[in-house]
């Protein structure tokens, strides 16, 4: 365990990992980290831990969570942000999208209601009984979109799943780190957990969002540029925070079904 002071500047709002962070152009931010992390037994125990389920939610891609206590489940949401951008680019290739429809008038509203749904109703799973409530509430919150409930169904549908992945996803990586952390040789000794979260949680995220890169120095001194847009309230700089960041790409590399790190296992 080492000492450093930690980097006390004015701390910077959460902001979604679709931002470039040279431009802070969203949707463009390319993002990438290098090799590091918990040595040793420990490491092998991440892949246990990490893999399956957690695989499968993190394969199928996830958002970022923002919120005035985020990463203690107090006042976290779904950042709109990125779920806006993200949502507008995809929602063309959606199976169920209709040509006839266009995004910001008729499936916005749909994705929108999906996602504060899922946050509404934590304790919930999407049965039957979830749908119907769903689609008698439609009226209220549809605005100007013309999608009736039939149409409106599979985007509320497919917003609530990947909240659902996301809420779940880092869930279960808070709890996995947050039992590992004494152990890492990283940790900087005037720093807790809540301090690493985010970076935990960034390199998460980006290996997911960004799984066809490859790290080298260049995407680390550009991760490093984005740290200040998703650090919250830690008081860690890039310097710190980038072993954690590291860790958690790589963790996820190993997780994910296939051989996504390319190396032949």
């Amino acid at each position: 365990m080492r000492s450093c002071t930690v980097d006390n500047t004015k701390k910077n709002e959460t902001r979604d990992l679709n931002r470039d962070p040279l431009t802070g152009a969203p949707g463009s931010h390319p993002v990438g980290v290098g090799v590091g992390g918990v040595g040793g037994a420990a490491a092998g125990v991440v892949i246990g831990a990490l893999g399956g389920p957690l695989g499968m939610l993190i394969g199928g891609g996830i958002g970022t969570l923002v919120g005035a206590a985020a990463g203690k489940g107090v006042a976290e949401r779904i950042d709109p942000t990125g779920e806006e951008v993200f949502w507008r680019q995809t929602h063309a290739s959606r199976p169920y999208h209709d040509a006839r429809f266009d995004y910001e008038n008729d499936y916005a509203p749909a994705y929108s209601y999906g996602v504060d749904a899922r946050a509404r109703m934590a304790d919930r799973v999407w049965d039957d009984r979830l749908e119907h409530e769903l689609g008698a509430g439609w009226g209220q919150v549809r605005g100007q979109s013309k999608l009736e409930w039939d149409h409106a169904r599979d985007a509320v549908r497919d917003a609530w799943d990947r909240s659902d992945r996301t809420y779940r996803a880092y869930d279960a990586s808070d709890r996995y780190y947050a039992d590992q952390f004494e152990r890492v040789d990283y940790r900087e000794a005037d720093a807790g957990f809540d301090d690493y979260r985010p970076a935990y949680r960034y390199g998460t995220q980006a290996r997911s969002r960004y799984g066809d890169r490859e790290w080298d120095d260049h995407l680390e001194s550009e991760l490093g540029q984005g740290w200040d847009q998703a650090k919250g309230n830690s008081r860690l700089g890039w310097e710190q925070a980038k072993a954690a960041t590291r860790d958690a790409w790589h963790n996820v590399e190993r997780a994910l079904p296939g051989d996504a790190d390319g190396d032949g296992r």
